[in-house]
Parts: C-alpha cells; sequence; structure tokens
C-alpha cells in the first residue's frame, strides 16, 4: 500500500482534523512504530502501527458519518470540559461512532452544527481557503442604523486589529425594542458575528445559525439530531470544490 501523510491517516481514523493532528505531531504526541515522527513523515496504515499520546489509533472508521445537529444554547462545542459544563455532543444519543464538531459555535449561541468522523472533510469544511458560507439569525437589542449596517457589510476591525471580509446583512424584522439581521459570512473568526456587532455599537441578544453552504437546520427541533443526506453532502463537496463520495 502507498505511503501517505502521517496527519491524513490520523485525520481518516476520525480522531480529528488534519489540522489537529498537525498540532499533535509537532508536539512530540504522535509515534510510528514505536518512535516519534516529524511533520513531512509518511507511514503505511495497513503495515505502520501508529499511535496518539500513547493510544494506537484504527486504521479507519467502520462508517463516515456527517450528523447536523441543532445546539441548544448553553452547550459547548469541545469534546471535554474540565467544568463540568454541558457539551453539545452528549446531545447525540444513539451514534456509536466517535464523531467530532466541525468548526464551532459558542456556548450562548444556537443552531446548526455539524458532526463527522471523517478529518479530512472537516478540515476542508473549516479551512480558511475554501470560504464556505455561514448564514445567522442573528437578534440585535434595538434598532440598527444604515451606518452601522454598511460598517457591518463592508468590513469591521474587531478588538484584535483584523478586519473581516464584506459580508451580506439583510435586515428581516424591525421592531420597537429588537431588529432581526440575518448575516452571511465567509470567514469562521472565532465569536465573530459577536465580535462584529460589538464594533459597530449593537448588543446581540440572541444569535441562531441556519445554513451552512445551502445546508439549512430547516425544522430540526432544539436539541435533535439527524445524518445529512447524500444531497446536502454532495452540496458541501461542491462548496469545497470537491467530487462527492
Amino acid at each position: 500500500m502507498e505511503k501517505v501523510r502521517i496527519q491524513k491517516i490520523i485525520a481518516d481514523s476520525g480522531l480529528c482534523s488534519r489540522r489537529k493532528a498537525e498540532e499533535l505531531i509537532s508536539q512530540g504526541a504522535v509515534t510510528v512504530n514505536g518512535r516519534p515522527c516529524s511533520l513531512g513523515d509518511k507511514a503505511d496504515s495497513a503495515r505502520d502501527i501508529i499511535a496518539v499520546n500513547g493510544k494506537v489509533i484504527a486504521e479507519a472508521p467502520v462508517q463516515k458519518r456527517y450528523i447536523m445537529l441543532n445546539k441548544p444554547r448553553g452547550y459547548i462545542t469541545s469534546m471535554s470540559d474540565d467544568q463540568g459544563r454541558k457539551i453539545a455532543v452528549e446531545l447525540l444519543d444513539g451514534v456509536p461512532e466517535r464523531v467530532v464538531p466541525v468548526g464551532r459555535l459558542d456556548r450562548n449561541s444556537e443552531g446548526l452544527l455539524l458532526f463527522t468522523n471523517d478529518g479530512e472533510f472537516a478540515n476542508e469544511i473549516t479551512h480558511p481557503s475554501h470560504h464556505v458560507s455561514k448564514t445567522y439569525r442573528v437578534t440585535i437589542d434595538g434598532l440598527v442604523s444604515e451606518e452601522q449596517l454598511t460598517r457591518l457589510s463592508t468590513g469591521v476591525k474587531l478588538d484584535d486589529g483584523k478586519v473581516t471580509l464584506p459580508c451580506t446583512v439583510e435586515v428581516i424584522t424591525e421592531e420597537p425594542g429588537r431588529t432581526v439581521l440575518r448575516i452571511v459570512i465567509k470567514q469562521g473568526l472565532n465569536r465573530q458575528i459577536r465580535r462584529m456587532c460589538d464594533a459597530v455599537g449593537l448588543k446581540v441578544g440572541r444569535l441562531r445559525r441556519v445554513a451552512i453552504g445551502s445546508v439549512k437546520l430547516g425544522m430540526l427541533k432544539t436539541g435533535e439530531w439527524r445524518d445529512l443526506t447524500k444531497e446536502e453532502l454532495k452540496s458541501l463537496r461542491n462548496a469545497i470544490g470537491k467530487r462527492s463520495r
């Protein structure tokens, strides 16, 4: 069997994304046949024994799973938490495979969150170069001025000095005391929507992700999950320039 890069083997096993695997290799946490490996090293998953933090990884998951969850508020997207907070993956009752979240939704945000045991797929979806769109329904406390809408859509400077890319911002409803916006971004900066709103003086009352690419949350109830359809998976692969498999 042809040798491939070790980070790809780890990602294909479903343990983590390729990017995370590269970090683990750099940290010296990965061994091949008992010896530490380096970035760029290759291995044969059928012959070589690859271990992460001393635990041998499976050659490949039995079945690739691609799942959508309607994450409730109050859940974090980490795989574990030493503070005893609720974890989104625990809502995937009945899923025997070890799946990991694709990207993040912060604790107070809700809506569409993808999970998979296909590490390569997770890396492709979240990689900044692919600009996969994410759509949010954002409830703002109070009214939003035309100037604030323009600043949000053309790009704003965040608290760490980064400037966001232009995005789509539309007013869905405007009522006394609140405004509902539809915001579509193609970046994945940490807590990006909330920080964008903070930068222009807006307070977010509720933040809900309703779509990733053309895959929509639809009528999936809060706290429930389902597998992606073949059509949804195909649309995501098309969005990252990959053929459906």
